[in-house]
């Protein structure tokens, strides 16, 4: 299950609020790494959030005041929005002689029916896409049903929160996010999206369960909710988004510890929680860092 930590792209793109009794009270997780002269905050993002959910840790918004430099995974721009629609238009859909339908079993197809008449979407539109889109297509949907939205999402939020003096920067380009899914081999594509549409057949409350470990800032819990299922369906594409690009952060991370100021850095969630996380990674290569 990805639909609570995918790529900054299905953000770009487009919990209910009765969480259990206490969480409100408590705050999603951050992880502080110090340097000599600079101090690197990381925070998990949900990138998609119902309206209303009061959610900021007070670490996270002090650090946003001081903070000289703010990290997204993509530049949060129009002109990144621009550029994704242009690219999804061009790498999602099928050619004309190809369509999803060939590329699925007949349980798969009755799965998918299914699904998007729950959710109100036509088939044959979702025909047209490949695997990765009408994965991205039919979770911002169920997203929808929970009230939740890119604009009440994290980066937003933290957008507004920040001095405008901050320097934005970012890991990866809209053309990188796009291509690790679209670039994607076939099998691994219909694994997720298969994976994804038995989700919301058989655990719809899946969304509302990460928000509340990631509001109660249970970092094994997101693991074991929001990750693991990725894992055991599509081992290929979790390699590709999670494990290979947390590993190039890692790198990047480092390095900008060796500068000055206090830097501010927002990715999803499941990059910041297990084994396979930036932190543990930073940990394992030495690098001191306070969190879960």
């Amino acid at each position: 299950m990805k639909r609570c930590v995918r790529l900054g792209l299905a953000g770009l793109l487009v919990a209910t609020l009765c969480l259990a009794a206490g969480a409100a009270a408590a705050r999603p997780p951050v992880w502080v790494v110090r340097g000599k002269h600079a101090t690197i905050v990381l925070f998990g993002s949900v990138h998609v959030l119902p309206a209303g959910l009061d959610w900021p840790p007070p670490a996270l918004t002090d650090a946003l005041a001081k903070a000289d430099e703010l990290w997204f995974e993509i530049p949060i721009t129009p002109a990144a929005q621009e550029q994704a629609a242009a690219l999804t238009q061009s790498q999602g859909p099928f050619p004309p002689n190809d369509s999803l339908a060939n590329h699925l079993t007949p349980a798969q197809s009755a799965r998918l029916r299914r699904v998007a008449e729950r959710l109100s979407l036509s088939t044959l539109a979702l025909d047209r896409m490949k695997p990765w889109l009408a994965e991205v297509t039919i979770s911002l949907a169920m997203d929808a049903r929970f009230g939740a939205s890119a604009s009440d999402g994290v980066e937003t939020r933290v957008q507004a929160l920040a001095p405008v003096t901050a320097r934005r920067r970012a890991f990866e380009t809209v053309p990188q996010q796009i291509g690790f899914l679209a670039g994607a081999p076939m099998d691994t594509q219909i694994a997720s999206l298969d994976e994804t549409l038995g989700e919301i057949e058989d655990r719809p409350d899946t969304y509302d369960k990460v928000i509340g470990d990631w509001m109660a800032g249970d970092a094994a819990a997101i693991r074991a909710d929001a990750l693991d299922p990725l894992l055991q369906a599509a081992p290929v594409l979790y390699q590709r988004l999670i494990v290979e690009r947390d590993r190039r952060w890692t790198r990047t991370i480092r390095q900008r510890l060796k500068g000055r100021g206090v830097v501010v850095m927002v990715v999803g969630v499941g990059h910041l929680v297990g084994p396979d996380s930036v932190p543990a990674m930073l940990r394992a290569q030495g690098v001191a860092v306070d969190g879960p």
